[in-house]
Parts: structure tokens; sequence; C-alpha cells
């Protein structure tokens, strides 16, 4: 089916059901589409034809006549066999107008607080405190204040040392150039530090980068920050600050983090993605990338593999 004509058919279905695989290594097999159909047509559903966004990589398939929910339950035993994410949501509106992305176990692969620490001999210290504190077992702002106090009289230039270890996860880059090559509006929203977040969103193209600010004088860090504390409540603030100065509504915004300081935000968000997420913000989430990398949210929101920027 052409993609003039698949996007007339899927106007025509209220869901989609988008198929992700998890690397190319296990790529998505037409037997697998089918199981999923059958499950899904088992349980009263009028199910379209599969639309592959990406050869073996990604499929969407539209659906009519069950809820979403009910097309997670019928299909949840098959795609527990599978390495691939899973998407089901309505079809109208799934391409969304702004990015709020949170950085660090997200756009890149550190903790750069952790690697702070480890230049101090604190980092099994820290590491505990920050470990708890993305799993929800700590308010996030008390628990910054006590990390940050340990680091307190490191030398600032030693700050320029640790970002050479910032790397970006596979398909940072490529999500943010994507959505902005569609008119999104990007931001990468971070309970983290400006002397990082300011180096990621040039490195991505992010349109611009909130976080936290640490205090130095003499050369030195103080062992604090500037208040208030950006966290979790403030995620949220920030993503409804920037949805209402677009004039949209939060539906239009999709969100994408790790931890429980950034559940706030998911939940607002349209399409609030756990990438690689703890426990509590997956139990949290309709929407999850336990396997594959960023490149998920591009196909979750029907971007097709040839239209994607890097």
């Amino acid at each position: 089916m052409s993609s003039y004509r698949h996007k007339r058919y899927i106007g025509r279905m209220c869901y989609v059901m988008t198929l992700v695989a998890g690397s190319e290594a296990a790529p998505l097999e037409t037997t697998d589409l089918e199981k999923l159909r059958q499950a899904m047509c088992a349980a009263g559903a009028s199910v379209g034809p599969a639309d592959w966004l990406a050869p073996g990589r990604a499929c969407d398939l539209p659906f009519n006549g069950i809820t979403v929910q009910a097309a997670r339950d019928a299909t949840d035993g098959i795609l527990e066999g599978l390495i691939a994410d899973c998407a089901f949501q309505l079809a109208r509106g799934r391409r969304k107008a702004l990015l709020v992305a949170d950085m660090e176990s997200t756009m890149i692969a550190q903790e750069m607080i952790d690697e702070l620490a480890l230049l101090l001999g604190i980092g099994p210290q820290i590491a505990e405190i920050t470990t708890r504190a993305m799993a929800g077992e700590l308010a996030f702002e008390d628990s910054l204040r006590s990390r940050v106090a340990l680091l307190k009289d490191l030398p600032a230039a030693r700050l320029d040392e640790v970002s050479k270890k910032m790397t970006l996860n596979p398909g940072a880059r490529t999500l943010v150039q994507t959505m902005k090559a569609h008119g999104a509006y990007t931001a990468l929203v971070s309970g983290g530090f400006t002397f990082f977040t300011s180096q990621i969103r040039e490195a991505c193209g992010f349109h611009e980068d909130r976080a936290n600010s640490l205090i130095i004088e003499n050369g030195h860090l103080t062992g604090a920050v500037v208040e208030p504390i950006l966290g979790r409540e403030a995620k949220q603030q920030v993503l409804e600050e920037l949805a209402t100065q677009r004039g949209l509504g939060n539906d239009a915004v999709c969100a994408v983090g790790d931890g429980a300081n950034d559940l706030a935000m998911l939940s607002a968000a349209g399409l609030g993605a756990a990438y690689h997420g703890k426990a509590v913000v997956r139990d949290a989430t309709d929407f999850h990338i336990d396997h594959g990398d960023l490149t998920a949210l591009l196909y979750f929101q029907g971007y097709r593999r040839e239209t994607f920027r890097d």
C-alpha cells in the first residue's frame, strides 16, 4: 500500500499499534504480525493491513472495534515473546509538536553527578542516593541537595574533565533532528546541571535546555545549587509552559525519561515514554522503550525511516 493510500486508510481507523524491533539482530517477521492480528481479531477488533515504516524494523497495524486496553490484553502474551517495543494509541494526533526530554540515562548514558563523585572517591556513596532517588524512594530535591553537598570543594575545572565522559544514547540526535525538521520544538529538561545540559543541547540540536546550576566560588564547588531546584514537579511545569507558549495542548507533547523525577512530565504528555525506565516509571506509564533506541519514539509517531534526519 502506498504511503498516501495508507494515510487515508489509517485515518478511518481509530487506533494504531506500532511494533518496533529491539535490534537489527532480531528483525520483525510477518508471522509475528499475523499472530498479533489474529489475537486482536479474536478479541473483536477489525485490523487493517500492515504498513512497514522501516522494513524488518518497524510496522503499524491500524485497528478498530476494541479499546486500546483490550488490544493490549489480547496481545500481551505474544509481545512478551518478542524482542520489540510496542505502542498502542489513537491514530489521530500521534505526531507531536513538542519534545521534552530528560538527559541523564535518557539522552546520555551517564549520571553526571555520579561521575563527579568518582573524582572525589565517593562514587558508591552518591550512586546509592542517585539510585534510590530515581527509583522514587527519596524526594528528588532533597536527594540532590545531599549529593551536591558531598561535592563541596571540588575544583570547578574538573567539570570539563568529567564532561568528556558523556556519550549520547543511540538515536538521541536523530530523534531531535527529525522532530525539528518536521516543525516540532525541542527542549532538554534535566534535574542535572546546566554545565552539562548546554553541551548536550548543542550536540543534539535542541532548541533550549533547562537544568540546575551549581554554585561556584573561588574556582570551587560550594556544595550547593541555585534554588529553586528543577525537580519532578518543575519538569511538568516546564512542559506545560512550553506547550502553552506554542498554543498546544499537552496531548501534542512527546516526553521521554527514565527516573521517578520524570513521572509528572511523562504523565502530563500525550506520548510520555519510559526509556529503559526504572520499575516505578514503567508501572506508571503506557509507553515503554525497553529494547530499542530512542528512534522508537519516531516510529511511535508514524515517521518512516526515510524521513529521519541524522
